[in-house]
């Protein structure tokens, strides 16, 4: 007797603002699977409406996502197709996912893991900062407490372009740590990326801090940070 065929997680990327910004296949797969694992289903029931796709949400985050990994898995062992998304980019990017797949790989080699690319937030970033892309190192979110300044302090070897991802709540002390460590380097800043009310600042630490820049409770942060001594031809 054969062995039954094992199914396949599909990490599917979705947009990170406009809800324009995703792939037709991306749209195909999540039609076609048997349920969808979000981060937060009330965010991707808004994807799932502006398409018509009628799929089973199920929860599947940061909290969750331990006590589900048995569950997914059998299904994914017995045929099942299932997608995971966050809720906004790519999922594993500091985002849920990587427990599921790191376990997939170490005890199912016959479950296909397979990627929907499309967008980033650090990569999308990046393109419009106007600063060196060639080499760049993603940090995502800063400790918030335990570790932070020896995170900050390791940031300082590097000899490339950092990307770090921000809480609305946390951008002024962010930018001071960042600044009292890594001293005056030129930066940039994105929020609401790709929304109506995107936002961009290209300018550097000092400046920043001396305007007294605001928290603003709409929207995350993405920080790029040129590498020490670069500056603008």
């Amino acid at each position: 007797m054969s062995k039954m065929r094992a199914g396949t997680l599909y990490v599917v990327s979705t947009p990170i603002g406009n809800l324009e910004d995703i792939t037709n296949r991306a749209i195909k797969i999540l039609a076609s699977v048997k349920y969808i694992l979000c981060e937060d289903t009330r965010v991707t029931k808004k994807i799932l409406n502006k398409y018509n796709i009628s799929i089973k949400m199920i929860s599947y985050n940061e909290k969750n996502e331990i006590n589900k990994i048995s569950k997914v898995v059998s299904d994914l062992n017995n045929n099942i197709d299932i997608a995971l998304v966050s809720d906004a980019g790519t999922p594993c990017i500091s985002d849920p996912g990587f427990r599921l797949i790191s376990y997939i790989k170490e005890n199912c080699l016959d479950v296909n893991v397979s990627p929907i690319p499309g967008l980033t937030a650090g990569v999308a970033a990046l393109s419009v900062s106007g600063l060196p892309s060639d080499s760049f190192f993603f940090v995502g979110f800063l400790p918030k407490k335990k570790g932070r300044k020896k995170k900050i302090k390791e940031l300082q070897l590097l000899k490339c372009s950092i990307i770090l991802y921000e809480s609305p709540y946390r951008l002024k002390r962010t930018l001071i740590d960042l600044y009292d460590i890594l001293g005056n380097r030129k930066i940039f800043i994105s929020r609401e990326m790709t929304k109506l009310f995107e936002e961009y600042i290209y300018s550097d630490f000092q400046t920043l801090i001396e305007r007294n820049i605001q928290d603003n409770p709409k929207g995350e942060y993405v920080i790029i940070i040129a590498k020490e001594g670069y500056k603008s031809e």
